[in-house]
């Protein structure tokens, strides 16, 4: 269930900010005039809604908008399976899950498929607009207990997938994956193409994960990786 408080205590954004543009995905009428409501008062534009799947396919390819705030459970073609194909029908936009489900199975496919963030309903409605900010500027968006448990599994990979602890507990599990794909001698575009997101994205995560490991270049994150394998 949505958080009680979504509806009323939106902060009404200042005048003057650029709109960042959203399109609804739920199943529950409801839910999506809550949700429409709380961000239009935080300053977003809501450009579209859809109810399943399929509208929201038309809907991102229609209008184009810089998030899509997509659930996973609906009838029809459910949010799991419309998130990839949202990806190739608006590859400007960003994926952004919001599920009551916290269950690492959705969690990992929802970010396989391309997923910018992986919100629960439970989030307060300030908290669902600072992600959401935060993915157009490239971040991505986890809550708490969904963060803590992709980070132990990016440390399991870390053990299994020739990643180090040192690295991965310096780096979001997005940030783990780009690396590596450095590793591979990957462009921006090849990079962006692979994980579903835009160039801008990675350029993001390649500039957080450099200030993260503490080098300046591709080269040298490249060599840190390399240090931490042989030690």
């Amino acid at each position: 269930m949505l958080h009680c408080s979504l509806v009323g205590s939106a902060r009404v954004a200042d005048k003057g900010l650029v709109r960042e543009r959203i399109l609804i995905v739920d199943d529950h009428p409801l839910t999506r005039d809550a949700l429409a409501a709380l961000l239009a008062q935080q300053g977003f534009e809501v450009v579209g809604e859809a109810a399943d799947g399929e509208e929201a396919l038309r809907a991102a390819r229609k209008h184009d908008p810089d998030v899509v705030l997509l659930d996973l459970t609906m009838p029809g073609m459910d949010g799991l399976t419309a998130l990839p194909k949202i990806r190739e029908e608006a590859p400007g936009s960003e994926v952004v899950v919001l599920t009551a489900s916290d269950t690492e199975e959705n969690l990992l496919a929802a970010i396989r498929a391309g997923a910018a963030g992986y919100l629960l309903k439970t989030e307060s409605p300030e908290q669902i607009a600072a992600f959401l900010r935060g993915v157009v500027r490239g971040d991505a968006a986890l809550s708490g207990g969904v963060a803590r448990r992709l980070l132990d599994r990016v440390r399991e990979y870390g053990r299994f997938g020739g990643v180090p602890d040192s690295i991965t507990e310096l780096l979001s599990a997005r940030e783990v994956e780009v690396l590596l794909l450095l590793d591979e001698h990957l462009g921006t575009d090849e990079i962006a193409q692979r994980l579903f997101i835009s160039e801008h994205t990675v350029r993001s995560h390649v500039k957080n994960l450099l200030r993260k490991l503490g080098v300046s270049s591709r080269r040298e994150a490249l060599e840190r990786l390399d240090s931490a394998r042989a030690a």
